[in-house]
């Protein structure tokens, strides 16, 4: 993790000049992070190579969530021809390695954040973000035929796979081109930050945001690739959820839900297996069998039985989460 070559002009020009830049994290993406640390102040450095990344839709999104009254880090500088930004410091305390330590906090801050998500449906979606339509959610599942069959040495129908989903999500789909919200993807436990003396959380890691349907951001919050939600908790804040939302037909919303999470999971267990194959990260293999845990009970809603009926047919039960025994183990 060494420092982009312009960071310490961008930093001096924004009147950081001589401050410490230290490694933060790095992701899935090109993108990284570092913490910028001067005479007690402290900020966050993104470095988003511009050959790889536009910080545009980051920036784009931050401001309407700061306009109402959520918390994504606020922009302090901006150079987007470099790639850098220089962000709000929420600090350390990442919902997922905050529980491992303080089990007793995760009911009350699951609350917290399934309360953001019905408030930020009461808004609909800015109309210049794009749609997550039937396009884009085929691009996603298609990663499952393109990436993880392959690698399994699995042979599969794909004309078959796609129409298996298309019918699935057509209702789904319906909703979205109704009342689209804003759907920020990746919100789960390791993207929300606890923020001391704020009675919300901190959001991170929105820059792929959609206009999609409601259930999305909450399937990626219950059913987390990351950490264990036990489904007592996950059936508690899917009621709490459709309360504070006002949801009409909560039976609908809970197809809807398990859609939109056998949709994720799949594409998670193709991204997974692309990151191992094509970039060299095999340490998210750990991950799959529990992914497929969730894809497993989503198949079981009568709304994906022709879903259910395709991986039948075509993913035997050893290719499934047996397949990653060992690396979860590992």
């Amino acid at each position: 993790m060494i420092p982009p070559a312009a960071a310490p002009a961008f930093l001096a020009a924004h009147g950081w000049e001589g401050a410490e830049i230290l490694p933060l994290a790095g992701d899935a993406s090109f993108r990284r992070y570092f913490r910028v640390v001067r005479n007690g102040e402290s900020a966050v450095l993104m470095d988003a190579p511009p050959e790889h990344e536009d910080v545009g839709p980051f920036l784009k999104v931050a401001y309407h969530l700061l306009d109402r009254g959520f918390a994504p880090p606020r922009p302090i500088a901006v150079d987007r021809d470099k790639g850098l930004l220089l962000l709000e410091d929420f600090g350390d305390d990442r919902v997922g390695p905050l529980l491992a330590r303080e089990p007793g906090r995760e009911r009350a801050i699951y609350e917290t954040a399934v309360d953001i998500l019905a408030a930020l449906g009461r808004d609909p979606a800015p109309g210049d973000i794009p749609s997550y339509d039937d396009a884009a959610m085929t691009r996603e599942v298609a990663l499952f035929t393109e990436w993880y069959a392959p690698a399994l040495g699995i042979e599969v129908d794909e004309a078959s796979f796609l129409a298996a989903w298309r019918q699935a999500w057509a209702g789904v789909l319906a909703e979205v081109e109704a009342k689209p919200v804003l759907v920020l993807r990746d919100y789960h436990a390791d993207n929300l930050m606890v923020l001391p003396g704020r009675d919300t959380l901190g959001l991170l890691d929105f820059q792929d945001a959609l206009a999609g349907h409601p259930a999305y951001d909450l399937v990626s919050l219950l059913q987390d690739a990351r950490r264990d939600v036990a489904p007592a908790l996950e059936e508690a804040m899917l009621a709490r959820y459709c309360a504070a939302a006002g949801v009409d037909d909560p039976a609908a919303f809970r197809a809807h839900y398990e859609i939109l999470g056998a949709q994720r999971n799949t594409k998670i267990l193709g991204i997974f297996t692309r990151l191992w194959k094509r970039d060299g990260k095999p340490h998210y293999l750990p991950l799959q069998p529990r992914v497929w845990g969730y894809l497993e009970r989503n198949l079981t809603h009568p709304a994906l039985a022709p879903v259910r009926e395709w991986f039948d047919r075509n993913v035997p039960a050893g290719k499934r989460a047996a397949a990653w025994t060992k690396d979860a183990a590992a």
